[in-house]
This record gives C-alpha cells, structure tokens and sequence, in this order.
C-alpha cells in the first residue's frame, strides 16, 4: 500500500498544505494511523480512500491548529492540555456543520451525475492532481476535449453551490 499511494498522496498533501515537509509528515501519519487500523484487525474495503479520508482530516486538523491558536501545536509537548480548554471554531456548530455536510453532500451528488467521461476527467484532473494534458494521454482524447469536460463539470459545481448559496442565505434546506 505505501508504495503504491505514496507518491500520489504526498503530492495531494503539497497541495493542501504549501509546505513539501510538513506534506511528507502528513503523508506519514496518515499511514501510520491506517496501517495500525488494519494491524488491529479491521477489514479495510478501500484503503485508498481511507488513506486519503486520513489525510484530509489531518490537514484539517491542523488548519484548525493554526486558525485557533494562530501557531502550529506541537502536540507531544505542553500544549497538548491547552487545546482541551479551547472553544471550538463556529465551523463545528451543529447548525453550521448539517448546512457544510448538506453542501459537500450536494456537490458530491452534482459530481456522480456527471457524463461517465466528463467526471473520469474532472476526477483526474481535480481529485488526483494530473495536468489535462495527463489526463487526456490517460483517457485517450485531447487536451481540448478535457478542457471541455472540465469546464461542463466546473459549471456544473458552481451552479449547485450557487443554489445552495442561495438556499442558505433564505433558511432553506437543500436536499
């Protein structure tokens, strides 16, 4: 498994946190939590998405780190006891968390409802991190024609979050 996503997720990490070394970290502990998952014997349907559920949630976490306290936390250190008394962010409110779930639940739908190869290339392209021009040798079309699919999927992702934008600025629950 470390071989095979490696790679792939560091480059993700990079991305999500601008730092190559504080990513290669990331990268490590998300591993090291997953593979002690599976020691402890768990089955693991998909790794790979585990892996990197894993990893977004310690980027988050340590985005929180950062916005609450304004530093990073070293949490092997003294400042371990200091973030039980912290309040929690108003992203972690109930009312703000249903509407953030409602939100990403509706994008994520808006996405599986794309054209099979429309998606294959937003996915590419958005969720793996691969130039269009990769992603067009991968799936055997034209860079113009995963301009193309990008561009209908990115339009497709705007227009949902405008409607819940929307919906949210008026009280109203989007399904």
């Amino acid at each position: 498994m470390v071989t095979r996503y490696y790679r792939e997720l560091l480059n993700f990490l990079a991305r999500a946190v601008n730092n190559r070394d504080a990513a290669a970290d990331l990268a490590q502990e998300s591993y090291a939590r997953v593979l002690a998952l599976q020691q402890s014997g768990e089955t693991i349907a998909e790794p790979r998405a585990l892996l990197y559920r894993t990893a977004r949630n310690l980027v988050i976490d340590q985005h929180r780190r950062v916005s609450v306290r304004g530093v990073a936390v070293d949490t092997d250190g003294d400042d371990a006891d200091a973030l039980d008394t912290l309040a929690a962010p108003a992203a972690l409110e109930p009312e703000t968390a249903a509407m953030s779930a409602q939100a990403v639940a509706a994008m994520l739908a808006v996405i599986g409802a794309l054209p099979l190869r429309c998606r294959e290339a937003f996915i590419l392209h958005k969720f793996d991190g691969l130039p269009q021009a990769a992603v067009a040798q991968q799936m055997g079309i034209s860079v113009t024609m995963v301009e193309r699919h990008i561009k209908h999927a990115l339009e497709a992702c705007r227009r949902c979050q405008q409607q819940h934008g929307q919906a949210q600025a008026e009280g109203k629950s989007v399904p």
